[in-house]
């Protein structure tokens, strides 16, 4: 078995009915570089075997840590769950679909070391369930709150926050984009979040995911604007209005929309 060091990383899974594609994501775990994180699977009320498949994965590794849920209860109390457990200076955020490239961790840590970033996020590439690749998704060198309110450039499988900063944060209790909610909380207390011109990780979009289901998620956004940020029906209207058509900007011309968002 792995030997328990120092945990510098905590990584958060969610984990419901991925037992399909969860061995390829802790193995992608497993392959990094550095070496001192610890990765909590949260299973939410799975009905497949996925629990099981974690488990097989601790029995043989001590740094790989599986909590259990009664119900399932959404993403967002699975990740505060973990959250809550960790015991790593940085929060990390992975789904039990989505895969790491091995360097992550060693390189996007120097990278906030060098940057003195509290919040940082990195490019990925969109791949398909058979991992084909679909596109690169660039991201801006840095991000305001106020550009954050314009579109969700953050890959939640990017992202890293550090406690040191901000202590412990969790996300809002909504089924869906409880990681902008997160992402703009955390933008309030910064000046910038930094992002990292580097494909570190691999976003599996499934055509039966939660994000895929797009009226649903653009039904949150609203719901983040008015409910969590406080702003009233006209602004959450405009908000949500430039952030869809920057939405389509992003679809069909993502470089463009990379560069317009980096001269704001």
């Amino acid at each position: 078995m792995q030997q328990q060091s120092p945990v510098a990383v905590s990584i958060i899974s969610p984990v419901f009915n991925s037992s399909r594609f969860l061995r390829e994501t802790l193995e992608s775990v497993k392959a990094q570089t550095r070496e001192d994180w610890e990765l909590i699977c949260v299973d939410d009320g799975s009905s497949d075997d996925s629990a099981a498949v974690v488990e097989s994965f601790a029995a043989r590794d001590c740094r790989i840590r599986l909590i259990r849920l009664g119900q399932n209860s959404g993403a967002a109390v699975a990740r505060n769950v973990g959250i809550d457990a960790a015991r790593g200076r940085y929060i990390a955020f992975l789904d039990s679909d989505d895969l790491w490239l091995p360097h992550k961790l060693e390189t996007q840590l120097e990278f906030m070391r060098h940057k003195q970033a509290a919040f940082s996020f990195t490019a990925y590439d969109r791949v398909d369930e058979y991992n084909y690749h679909l596109r690169r998704v660039d991201v801006p060198s840095r991000l305001t709150y106020e550009q954050m309110l314009t579109a969700c450039y953050i890959g939640c499988l990017t992202a890293i926050y550090d406690t040191a900063h901000f202590g412990k944060q969790h996300m809002p209790l909504m089924r869906k984009r409880q990681d902008y909610g997160l992402w703009l909380q955390l933008l309030k207390k910064v000046d910038c979040a930094h992002g990292l011109q580097e494909v570190l990780a691999r976003y599996r979009v499934r055509p039966h995911s939660l994000s895929a289901k797009k009226l649903g998620t653009a039904r949150y956004t609203w719901r983040v604007y008015h409910e969590l940020e406080g702003f009233g029906a006209w602004k959450s209207h405009y908000l949500f209005v430039r952030y869809m058509l920057c939405a389509v900007l992003r679809a069909k011309f993502p470089a463009l929309a990379c560069k317009l968002q980096a001269l704001k």
